[in-house]
């Protein structure tokens, strides 16, 4: 385990207190016939809780959302009395961003627990105001010894298995908060726009899974307010609000944001969908994803936002956030020659080489949304990923990230590593120049965790053009197994700050550790 000296967990009552939906609500949905943002009498209110995301060793950003136009004020402190506390003036929040706000956090001090509570004033008096709503998270280390440990894992509210009262709903997320981990990576589907739920789902063995349903979740997204309702529908969930209150988040996103398997330029062939536009359906989902999570604001060209980044976390890791969705070309069987677009897009991987060269970080968790050396099909011909199941030398997608290997070993970028999920199911792979077709890298390691509310799938093909052998994997032995049925994974980081050793350990929903392996810092390939 890290040996950084253990900053107490936050106070339950202090993280809680003002933050959630009664938890009787997620026991009754016909409570949300009536949701929070319809009830304009009073003050303002925070009912969908808060959350911090890309939180480094000196900033932060604070997320909220309000029943009505107010304006955002987030107050920081050291202390959960809120002594000497710190007032940072955020926006005016309306329906334009569908009343939701997030305020960025600058000099704050490092490797420390920072409590902030975040109240929403009338923008005519702002006299009145409603209950605060309290969070907290550590900034990151300035100083090596303190280490890092963070959880990762994604898939959430997937094929048709949504919040689920019976059981309680998505308690994993107790379960991960109860960790106290530094942060959490979302590798990608932070919902399933394409997935609709039902009220129940009769299982194999005869037991009735039981869904809360909404308006947004009784169809595919298309609108707007569908995508929104849809990043909502996962708020719903106590364990999901308490979690973001103690946990800052990394999020990226994937296809499910969308539409399973979408990429740019698709014309849609879907009777569900009216849109047959896919570039416009992503658009209105980014700026609902935008809407709804805290993340910065960054420009890869006048006019376009983009995903990818580097969030920085201390000396010892440096976390890059990829984006395998947004520059990709068409799914296809992906065996051309030469393919300059690939995955990533040319700008994206040039980006991607540039930052890996000038990183000084003892770790660099390369957070990629889709794995590498696993066949992922789309349809009979078509491959969704990176692999395409021909073990040759690199074609399609492929060529771009042997280019990326090839960097990283003549470079001699140390301390890489590959962090993903989207395959439901939780995997080790190692890929070796010497079982692969392509020999020009250096060795390295892939991990796969879960999904955390989602269906379980049974294992993926491997493509040997990098030589991946999987060393464990725990899956389903058929597609489509209910939470019910089937433990959620996640995965756990933890960086030692003596040693520099970074463990990762595969976990399952109730307390098991599946796997585990400690790699060595400053080797080029491991």
């Amino acid at each position: 385990m890290s040996n950084r000296p253990l900053v107490p967990a936050p106070g339950r009552r202090s993280v809680l207190r003002g933050s959630l939906i009664a938890s009787a609500a997620v026991a009754a949905p016909a409570v949300f016939a009536t949701a929070p943002a319809l009830a304009l009498s009073g003050r303002p209110s925070a009912s969908w809780g808060v959350q911090a995301g890309d939180v480094t060793a000196s900033s932060a950003l604070v997320w909220v959302r309000s029943d009505r136009p107010a304006r955002m004020v987030v107050e920081t402190s050291a202390t959960e009395s809120f002594r000497r506390a710190r007032t940072w003036h955020g926006p005016l929040i309306g329906p334009g961003t569908d009343f939701t706000g997030t305020t960025p956090l600058h000099g704050l001090p490092a490797g420390r627990q920072v409590h902030y509570r975040v109240t929403l004033a009338d923008p005519h008096d702002p006299r009145r105001t409603g209950k605060p709503v309290y969070g907290t998270f550590r900034t990151a280390p300035a100083v090596r010894r303190d280490g890092v440990r963070f959880l990762w894992s994604g898939d959430i509210a997937g094929q048709g298995w949504g919040i689920n009262p019976d059981i309680g709903g998505y308690r994993v997320y107790d379960e991960m908060r109860r960790l106290d981990p530094d942060f959490f990576l979302c590798s990608g589907d932070n919902i399933y726009a394409d997935g609709v739920l039902e009220p129940s789902v009769t299982l194999p063995d005869g037991r009735i899974w039981r869904n809360i349903t909404t308006p947004e979740k009784s169809k595919v997204a298309e609108t707007l307010d569908e995508y929104r309702g849809n990043f909502r529908y996962n708020l719903l969930d106590d364990n999901l609000r308490a979690f973001n209150a103690q946990v800052p988040g990394i999020v990226q996103w994937d296809d499910h944001e969308v539409r399973n398997n979408w990429y740019p330029g698709q014309i849609l062939d879907d009777a569900r969908y009216t849109e047959k536009n896919v570039d416009l359906l992503a658009a209105r989902s980014m700026r609902a994803f935008r809407e709804y999570f805290p993340v910065p604001t960054l420009r890869a060209s006048p006019g376009e936002r983009r995903m990818h980044r580097v969030v920085r976390h201390g000396p010892l890791l440096d976390v890059f956030v990829l984006d395998m969705r947004s520059f990709r070309n068409a799914n296809s069987p992906g065996r051309q020659p030469d393919d300059t677009t690939g995955i990533l897009g040319a700008e994206q991987l040039g980006w991607l080489k540039s930052e890996l060269s000038r990183s000084r970080a003892v770790w660099k968790v390369i957070a990629a949304d889709m794995p590498l050396g696993l066949v992922v099909p789309d349809g009979a011909t078509d491959f969704e990923a990176v692999a395409q199941g021909d073990p040759g030398a690199p074609l399609g997608r492929e060529l771009q990230i042997a280019e990326l290997l090839r960097h990283i070993k003549h470079r001699r970028i140390t301390g890489t590593v590959w962090l993903t999920a989207d395959v439901h199911y939780t995997s080790a792979q190692h890929y070796s120049p010497e079982r692969a077709a392509f020999k020009d890298f250096a060795p390295f390691w892939e991990f796969v965790s879960g999904p955390l509310a989602a269906g379980g799938f049974p294992a993926n093909a491997l493509d040997a053009t990098f030589g991946p052998e999987r060393v464990f994997v725990r899956a389903p032995d058929r597609a489509n197994v209910s939470p019910m049925e089937s433990p959620q994974f996640f995965g756990e980081v933890d960086i030692d700050g003596g040693s520099g050793e970074l463990t990762v350990r595969l976990r399952a929903q109730g307390g098991a550790v599946l796997f585990s392996k400690v790699l060595q810092p400053g080797r080029i390939g491991q």
